[in-house]
């Protein structure tokens, strides 16, 4: 599905906070969408979450800088995080590049998935939300 220009994948769950999930069999892989990162313009760093630290639903559990500034990422899901795109730290920019692809941030363990699934927005809620925002 695509909003003005902006891509918003038909797979993905997403925070009104701009976090997509990619909900898999056991994980739960994490990042921000593409409204998002153009929002934040050239990002040049990263701060990924430990890897094992358990995370709130709608907990901060890492950030982003940008050229222009900086904003904090929450996760979609409670759980434990179980990887890290260390990547993103030698090239942030992969996140503005490819924000569903390789500019993923982390993977979960969600500890409370079937109750949690329900306060997030499926493609058609994000895409509706976000019409609001831009007008």
């Amino acid at each position: 599905m695509k909003l003005d220009k902006y891509d918003i994948p038909d797979d993905l769950l997403y925070t009104k906070e701009h976090e997509w999930a990619r909900v898999g069999a056991n994980s739960t892989v994490v990042g921000i969408t593409d409204y998002a990162a153009d929002q934040l313009h050239d990002i040049v760093f990263v701060e990924l979450p430990p890897q094992g630290s358990e995370q709130k639903q709608g907990s901060r559990v890492c950030s982003v800088e940008s050229v222009k500034s900086s904003a904090d990422v929450t996760s979609p899901l409670s759980g434990r995080v179980i990887r890290v795109n260390e990547t993103l730290s030698t090239h942030p920019e992969k996140v503005n590049q490819s924000p569903y692809g390789d500019g993923w941030f982390f993977e979960i363990s969600p500890s409370n998935l079937e109750s949690e699934k329900g306060n997030l927005l499926d493609a058609k809620g994000y895409a509706e939300y976000l019409k609001g925002l831009l007008g």
